[in-house]
């Protein structure tokens, strides 16, 4: 299958700094495509070259078959890039709303070079706000509108031009933990609905876990993991990872509580991750028996992704370094994913 999105090599540079080094991504029609990483690892940046707001300072850009840049130029003229940017949405943090413009005139705004009439104009408008839940909210001003709905008029927008890629670039980071679950539901229904591609920037693994079916993680500029988000979270290879897959705000916000810094050097805490149904409930206690470990369970959490549970849990360890090494074989062998945290820098960032 050919890719819909496709990048090849990408460099993006900015004076000295090199944002972007070497990246090759390839994004199917219909994925939600999740991009993780911290603050600065290069997501944004490398996300805006797909519509060329920003040029690569090296490597290919190919979308729905077409080579929009290569060789450090443009393929295409200036006009068909603007014809190809319609069918590429974007979303944002800052929602960009007008704030003297109605909803249906916000929605209106993308529609200025269609030519439609003010009968199909508002026609158009109306069904797009019919999609996000907002029809009856066309003739309020954004002002009226909590955060979540201006950001589902933000969408219904950024779908005006009927795009087959809506990417969204920390969508949801400003919003509620509800209303961001609800916005990311939104894109879900979308995503189904309208064969939509969605690429999805975020620092935030809850948000990936609840939508996506692919990731790409990001680190320096780089992508260090990509590919099937259940073998990703089941199997992460990278540190980075590793860290993100036991990431979710809750976890790290309880592990905190514990002040685990303060702990002798021999207790030692690991993440546990397991497909339910390949690990029995009892696989801490079946440790306990086997090494005498006398494991502490801090927290536990079971997800679905993709149809099947995954099951989480930090425990924690009072073991010399012969019997840790021996904790990590027997559990690994079980078929679970342990990876060894840092007691002193659990953060919520």
């Amino acid at each position: 299958m050919t890719a819909q999105i496709d990048l090849q090599n990408i460099d993006v540079t900015f004076g000295n700094v090199k944002a972007v080094k070497d990246v090759t991504l390839q994004v199917e029609k219909g994925d939600i495509y999740g991009v993780i990483g911290f603050s600065g690892a290069g997501k944004s940046t490398l996300v805006r070259t797909i519509n060329l707001l920003q040029e690569p300072s090296n490597g290919s850009v190919s979308v729905n078959g077409t080579t929009l840049f290569k060789n450090q130029k443009l393929q295409i003229s200036k006009k068909q890039l603007q014809e190809k940017r319609r069918k590429i949405g974007m979303i944002f943090q800052h929602f960009n709303l007008l704030n003297e413009e109605t909803v249906l005139e916000n929605v209106a705004f993308a529609l200025k070079h269609a030519g439609l009439n003010d009968e199909e104009l508002e026609k158009r408008c109306l069904h797009l706000l019919d999609l996000v839940g907002l029809k009856d909210y066309a003739d309020h001003y954004p002002a009226q509108l909590s955060g979540g709905q201006q950001q589902r008029v933000a969408i219904a927008r950024a779908l005006a031009n009927e795009p087959d890629i809506l990417i969204s670039d920390e969508a949801t980071s400003a919003l509620d933990p509800k209303t961001t679950n609800q916005i990311l539901d939104l894109l879900y229904d979308l995503n189904k609905k309208l064969q939509l591609t969605v690429v999805l920037i975020t620092h935030e693994m809850d948000a990936v876990k609840r939508v996506a079916n692919k990731i790409a993680v990001m680190e320096n500029g780089q992508i260090i993991e990509k590919g099937n988000l259940r073998e990703i979270y089941l199997h992460p290879q990278k540190e980075l990872t590793k860290q993100f897959v036991g990431g979710a705000l809750e976890a790290q916000h309880i592990l905190n509580t514990y002040h685990l810094e303060s702990v002798s050097a021999q207790d030692q805490l690991y993440q546990l991750v397991y497909k339910i149904n390949d690990v029995t409930k009892s696989v801490v206690a079946d440790l306990d028996v086997a090494l005498n470990t006398k494991a502490s369970i801090l927290y536990g959490n079971v997800e679905v992704l993709s149809g099947e549970a995954i099951g989480t849990l930090a425990i924690l360890l009072k073991l010399d370094s012969e019997k840790q090494k021996q904790a990590i074989k027997f559990l690994e062998e079980k078929n679970v994913v342990v990876t060894k945290l840092d007691k002193g820098v659990l953060t919520d960032d």
